[in-house]
């Protein structure tokens, strides 16, 4: 019988696309200078914990704020290409408004048709929790009664959230998913415990945007 594992689920810090509102998928935008400063403040909250396996999306926002999380405690994350955001296709890089005059049917079946909606060149929703849920589990089999930390998104924190509580994925979203956020989970020999949720203790006076 193992001891617990631990995951510590971060979202990545605030890009520039985040704050204009452009959706972002597996297209890729920078960390905006708020962004650097939580993740920079993030780092220095975790100095003084312990990890002994440190992941991250291999996506250039993750990978960023994986370094300055990481850099103060010494942690070099690995880079796995499953923690990705969900593919949103043709959807990727246009706002909601764009949306609405360039792909307004796509649009309105992403948002009303259900979980098994496929986003043309991207993922339902159902795919996308399958491989969350799966990257999940991957890391916490490879390092049983470990501390893990996993450098993600928040669409992907919320497929988590989802999976863990056991929330019906065409359930609305109650709870948040902040930039830079610490989401806390243990698995044990009876499974999944959510342990704590959008933690922005450390940003001290630093806003930090939902999710959309």
């Amino acid at each position: 019988m193992h001891s617990k594992t631990e995951v510590t689920l971060i979202r990545h810090g605030e890009t520039e696309w985040n704050l204009s509102g452009r959706w972002q998928g597996h297209a890729d935008s920078p960390l905006s200078h708020r962004g650097v400063e939580q993740a920079k403040a993030l780092g220095e909250r975790m100095k003084g914990e312990k990890m002994d396996y440190f992941y991250s999306s291999d996506l250039e926002r993750a990978r960023h704020t994986s370094r300055l999380v990481g850099g103060p405690s010494g942690w070099e994350a690995d880079f796995m290409e499953s923690l990705r955001e969900r593919d949103l296709g043709l959807l990727e890089g246009m706002t909601t408004e764009e949306m609405l005059v360039k792909r307004p049917s796509e649009y309105q079946s992403f948002r009303n048709e259900g979980p098994e909606y496929q986003v043309p060149g991207g993922e339902s929703f159902r795919q996308f929790y399958d491989r969350c849920s799966g990257a999940l589990e991957d890391v916490a089999s490879r390092h049983p009664g470990k501390k893990i930390g996993v450098v993600t998104h928040g669409g992907f924190l919320g497929a988590i959230f989802r999976y863990v509580l056991s929330i019906p994925l065409d359930a609305e979203r109650n709870f948040v998913l902040l930039n830079c956020s610490v989401n806390r989970l243990e698995k044990s020999d009876t499974g999944w415990n959510l342990v704590s949720w959008g933690d922005v203790a450390h940003l001290d006076g630093l806003d930090s945007l939902d999710d959309a």
